[in-house]
Parts: structure tokens; sequence; C-alpha cells
């Protein structure tokens, strides 16, 4: 029986700035930055205490990356303040918290175009 998703890979052009875009702006930590080889390393980042992480790949080494794209909803308690919060931190934002039926969420992007939903 599946119990847990164990991660989640996105593609960058730089896995440096991806990186801290993950653990400055979005407050994750660093589980794993271990060398992959000459091009790139096996990086992931995942909020305190999750078990789920994101591996942050680089898109040099994965040659069908843009039909990969992975889509990641992340979880807050209180999205409002969660939005300000990156938002002041520089996370660009499609769109402001929007209440619906199923929860009120807002769609963010990262420095490679990535969207991701933020949902309360």
């Amino acid at each position: 029986m599946i119990t847990n998703i164990a991660t989640v890979a996105i593609y960058t052009d730089n896995q440096e700035k991806a990186l801290q875009f993950w653990t400055e702006k979005m407050g994750f930590e660093q589980r794993e930055n271990k060398p992959m080889g000459p091009n790139g390393n096996w990086i992931e980042v995942a909020p305190k205490n999750a078990q789920t992480r994101i591996v942050i790949y680089p898109k040099s080494m994965m040659p069908k990356w843009a039909e990969m794209k992975a889509s990641l909803v992340f979880e807050c308690e209180n999205i409002q303040q969660t939005y300000t919060e990156l938002h002041n931190k520089g996370v660009e934002f499609v769109e402001e918290p929007k209440k619906m039926q199923w929860g009120t969420f807002a769609i963010f992007k990262d420095l490679d175009g990535n969207e991701y939903v933020l949902k309360q």
C-alpha cells in the first residue's frame, strides 16, 4: 500500500538559484545535495517536518523536461497570512487568494516560470 509521496521533481535552468528560492523565499529546508556528475546535483527541499520532498533537477540532464511538468498544491493553515509573507519576500503570484467552493487558493511562480497552487 502506498503511504507517502516521496519526491516530486521540478526542472530548472539554475539549481543554485532555485535552491535559494525554495529555502530563502519559501522557507523550505534543504534535505539532500549530492553530486550526480559534472552537470548537476541531486537536491531535495521540503517544508519543515514534511515527508514529501521536491527534487530540484537540472533541465540539462532531462531532455524531455518540458513534457514532464508537475502540478503541485501546497496546503497552509492561513492563506492570507502565507500569501502576504511570501509576496513580501518577492514571490511572484499570478493571482491573489481566491475563495472557491473547494477552498481558498492562490497561484504563484518560481524563477523558471513553473506555477504552483497555494491552498487553504
